[in-house]
């Protein structure tokens, strides 16, 4: 199936409800497992909705597991007591890069078809030949390296193409966050007077990224604005421009839009905020599994768009909808 059939499959799963099955899987009910980098956090909460959707649209039963925190510890015995079920496919938004591949290796060696969601394994190029981590039939996400980029360039046009920034990030290894941040230092890597300082590590604490803000404030009185690389990032920074007292001085790019950001963008901490399409994922995920059990081939990577909002939009945002694959 090439990129345009595949996107037309998606089209008729949209508009009908069903795709087109083979003679030999339509008396067959799938299962289909999804585990999310964190059951409490909004953005996965809404995956989780647009992957049943699609579920039931395809006449595929569900199953939805995960740990509290987005912490691979968490994540392993979930995946390992989802292996355990025996489902037929298995969605997931791997919360490491590289410790989760051999959990997944399992998933993959019981004959389980491995697709993730959101984050990805290794490198995130699958069915290469290349990596221990290339076994998974698709990666579903958005452009993240893009996000990245379309953050910096919002940030860059809110402080006047000069002054000092800096990224407020959760740690290294997760695939969206690292992905993100190097789309943003390409993206200033365009303007000759921006700085970018060094970037600020929080472990998913926002009081903690807040106090890293203020500290970065004292030491640099001219810095002019964050990029807030997920949601407790973006949630710190906003507080940490708070704290210092200097909501619409120091400007903040946040990532994904839960009701606090679209608080903060209408309360002037937050300036912009870039959105991802969550159930878009979730249901074009569900949609890739069951063309894989149904024997269509499926690309190895299919991306989603974003909604780009400052509070000048926040009723009517300017969407920016893809959906590519390769």
């Amino acid at each position: 199936m090439d990129r345009r059939q595949f996107a037309g499959a998606l089209a008729l799963a949209t508009a009908a409800g069903a795709l087109v099955r083979p003679a030999a899987a339509q008396d067959k009910k799938f299962t289909v497992a999804l585990i999310p980098g964190l059951t409490t956090d909004a953005f996965y909460i809404t995956m989780h909705k647009g992957a049943q959707a699609a579920a039931d649209a395809l006449g595929v039963e569900l199953l939805f597991q995960g740990a509290p925190e987005f912490n691979p510890t968490l994540q392993v015995p979930v995946l390992q007591a989802m292996i355990a079920r025996q489902p037929d496919a298995l969605l997931i938004a791997p919360t490491d890069k590289q410790q989760l591949i051999a959990p997944l290796r399992q998933a993959h060696d019981a004959g389980i078809k491995v697709i993730t969601v959101d984050t990805f394994i290794d490198d995130g190029k699958y069915q290469d030949g290349s990596g221990e981590g290339d076994f998974p039939l698709s990666y579903v996400a958005s452009d993240n390296v893009m996000g990245g980029r379309m953050a910096a360039r919002a940030l860059a046009q809110a402080i006047g193409e000069k002054g000092k920034v800096y990224v407020s990030n959760v740690k290294p290894g997760i695939s969206t966050t690292d992905q993100r941040e190097q789309g943003f230092k390409e993206g200033m890597a365009e303007f000759a007077n921006i700085e970018v300082l060094e970037t600020q590590f929080n472990d998913n604490d926002a009081n903690k990224a807040s106090s890293q803000l203020q500290a970065v404030f004292a030491r640099n009185q001219d810095l002019a604005g964050v990029f807030g690389a997920n949601l407790f990032s973006a949630f710190g920074a906003a507080d940490g421009v708070k704290a210092a007292g200097k909501t619409g001085e120091i400007k903040v790019v946040a990532f994904d839009t839960p009701t606090r950001i679209i608080d903060d963008l209408k309360g002037g901490a937050v300036d912009f905020a870039i959105a991802q399409h969550p159930a878009e994922i979730g249901f074009y995920g569900v949609v890739t599994a069951f063309a894989a059990l149904t024997d269509q081939s499926v690309p190895t990577s299919i991306g989603t768009g974003f909604t780009v909002m400052d509070r000048e939009n926040i009723e009517k945002p300017e969407i920016q909808r893809f959906v590519y694959s390769d």
